[in-house]
């Protein structure tokens, strides 16, 4: 029996030998955010010919990835790869949003490179929009490794499909769930523990919008859990903490959960 398991698995082996590992994908998108944002690394470019060559260098290196992992047969992978970095000052661009956004709404933000270097929300965002554009190009497999590798460094878990705007701003994070078909507005604020899930899971929902939409400028405090495709928070809104929350909301809205703290005087025991 181990035999046929064994040749069972050697045979499965051969038709992988050439995936790089996770890790090797996550450091290739590891390097593309140093190289975007020096104050992450000490990275040390005496020229702009050098940056140059260095993003020439991870194109060849993804070219590399998508002809390794098979990820389409039929496919340019080098013209892939070129959109992809034709793309890199519109990923810059949108990138620094969400910087000024922690910034802007972090009191205890003290400078971009704090941000930069320090939140963790900044670096899951980072992983995120790489691997959302990777999945507008058609790319399989590679996007939801990015995502899930940041998933694992931050606790933040963004799939790579959600669609998710500018200055978004994510707050401590850990906790944080965003799901494939979720849409996310600019200019909105999310703390630690809020999910955008689905209703219900179900296999034949793969195609359906299963997660809700999120308008401008909405902030969703701490453990808010707001479910289902056809529920659209509208803009301006405020979602309370540790609410459940199944249906849309209009615009200005201020849902909370309506609990009753009672505090009494604490009796102590005198000491013998």
């Amino acid at each position: 029996m181990t035999k046929k398991l064994s040749q069972l698995i050697y045979n499965k082996q051969q038709t992988l030998e050439d995936v790089p590992p996770n890790e090797t994908i996550a450091h290739w998108a590891s390097k593309l955010i140093y190289l975007l944002f020096p104050e992450m690394s000490v990275c040390d470019y005496n020229s702009t010919g050098e940056i140059d060559q260095a993003f020439k260098d991870l194109e060849a290196e993804l070219t590399s990835m998508l002809n390794a992992t098979k990820a389409c047969c039929d496919c340019n992978n080098e013209l892939i790869s070129s959109k992809f970095f034709d793309g890199a000052p519109e990923l810059y661009r949108v990138l620094n949003t969400d910087v000024e956004a922690i910034l802007n709404g972090d009191p205890a933000a003290k400078s971009e490179f704090e941000v930069i270097r320090a939140y963790p929300g900044f670096y899951a965002l980072c992983f995120y929009r790489i691997a959302h554009q990777l999945l507008l190009l058609d790319v399989p497999l590679l996007p939801r490794i990015l995502t899930e590798y940041a998933h694992s460094q931050t606790g933040i878990d963004i799939h790579p499909g959600a669609a998710i705007g500018e200055y978004c701003y994510v707050d401590h994070g850990t906790g944080i769930v965003i799901g494939e078909t979720a849409v996310i507005g600019n200019q909105v604020k999310l703390y630690q523990g809020v999910t955008l899930g689905a209703l219900s899971v179900d296999k034949s929902m793969t195609s359906v919008k299963r997660h809700p939409t999120v308008e401008d400028n909405v902030i969703l405090y701490s453990n808010a859990t707001v479910l289902g495709g056809d529920t659209v928070i509208g803009h301006n809104s405020i979602i309370g903490g540790n609410v459940w929350l199944t249906h849309s909301v209009p615009p200005g809205s201020f849902v909370y959960h309506n609990t009753h703290i009672i505090v009494e005087e604490r009796k102590i025991k005198n000491k013998i």
